[in-house]
């Protein structure tokens, strides 16, 4: 790789920072742009801390990362990587108003001397990276898709030991430079799988869609394993040593939520809709999630009949992270509380002090 390579990386939120701390770790001189002066000064002064692993160490280890609010030092990079936030409207569909802002930023500065790689990471509709890209080929930017299969609670590691690298390229070129980029600090050798923009956005949101499927699947033949007294652990383990079908996200257990998988799977359903295309196995994902929280709820009820308090702990969407984003646990302790029963929450003071500010004292809770 050719020395202090210049990309810059607009957002350093979670996906963002994690992603220029590995490609500055990998060698890559990374212009980090964000809005918030203060998070940036931490960025720079190295006093931001994040619950993410090893984010701390990497960051105060970092020597070829630095943060500005100004935008207008982005095309001075060689690569221009897009991180920042898509949030779900209330049909499912994802908003761009954010990509959308930065776009007509670029667009305010004077073009590029020479033509520049825009590369969009964070999740889009299928369709919206071609519009992206007829609205910036004039101005001198050449638009990618390149989002990351990544799990809150483990981003360095994912984007290290990533099973594929997915990229909607605009041109060979496109496809090869960022290739590059995720070649310099991928640990494994993982599939790269390259294809046109619309292509990899649906590819990306089907990924997680049949995620959601594998998951709904286990706890669906887990909650009938046990109503006729079988063993789910058993059942799930034999079924997934079918090489055909596989072992992982095949367990009994909660169902699935988080700031991924629920809304990619209800955003491939409202661009399946745009098309006049149904998508039952999508929207019976969604049902049978729902039939196995009231499931579990029925389950907790049960087994805690006679207590005067049902302790519920690791609320947060998935263990071993901090963020409540559509947690199945949590949706099962409000339930829970509604159905008139008294529920404690044991968990981490960072998770405790997420549901008090949405819960207040709904809940008693204890600090684990």
């Amino acid at each position: 790789m050719q020395a202090e390579k210049h990309i810059a990386v607009i957002g350093i939120g979670k996906l963002g920072l994690c992603f220029a701390l590995n490609a500055a770790r990998a060698g890559f001189r990374v212009t980090g742009v964000d809005v918030d002066e203060a998070y940036i000064e931490q960025i720079n002064g190295k006093t931001f801390r994040s619950p993410e692993p090893h984010v701390n160490e990497y960051l105060q280890a970092c020597t070829r990362l630095r943060a500005t609010t100004r935008i207008e030092e982005a095309p001075d990079a060689d690569m221009l990587f897009v991180f920042v936030a898509t949030p779900a409207r209330a049909d499912g569909s994802y908003s761009h108003e954010q990509v959308e802002r930065v776009a007509g930023q670029l667009l305010a500065l004077p073009a590029p001397v020479r033509q520049k790689h825009l590369v969009v990471g964070c999740t889009t509709m299928p369709g919206y990276c071609d519009e992206l890209a007829r609205k910036m080929l004039p101005h001198g930017y050449v638009v990618s898709y390149n989002p990351g299969f990544i799990a809150q609670g483990n981003i360095l590691y994912d984007q290290q030991h990533p099973d594929v690298i997915l990229i909607g390229e605009a041109n060979r070129e496109a496809g090869d430079a960022i290739e590059e980029v995720h070649r310099s600090f991928c640990k494994t050798q993982p599939e790269v799988h390259r294809m046109d923009r619309l292509s990899a956005e649906i590819a990306k949101l089907a990924v997680n869609c049949y995620l959601t499927t594998k998951i709904s699947f286990a706890n669906l033949i887990g909650d009938l394993a046990l109503k006729a007294g079988a063993d789910p652990a058993r059942i799930l383990d034999a079924v997934g040593a079918d090489s055909r079908i596989g072992k992982k996200y095949l367990r009994y257990g909660d169902g699935y939520g988080g700031p991924c998988l629920s809304r990619d799977n209800r955003a491939l359903q409202c661009y399946a809709h745009t098309l006049h295309q149904p998508l039952p196995i999508a929207s019976a994902t969604d049902v049978v999630n729902e039939m196995h929280l009231h499931e579990r709820v029925r389950q907790m009820l049960d087994a805690h009949s006679g207590s005067e308090v049902i302790e519920v702990e690791d609320v947060a969407y998935k263990p071993g992270t901090v963020y409540i984003d559509e947690s199945q646990r949590l949706r099962m302790a409000v339930l829970l509380a509604e159905a008139g029963k008294k529920v404690r929450i044991a968990d981490r003071t960072e998770v405790i002090e997420q549901v008090k500010k949405i819960y207040g004292d709904l809940f008693s809770y204890r600090v684990k």
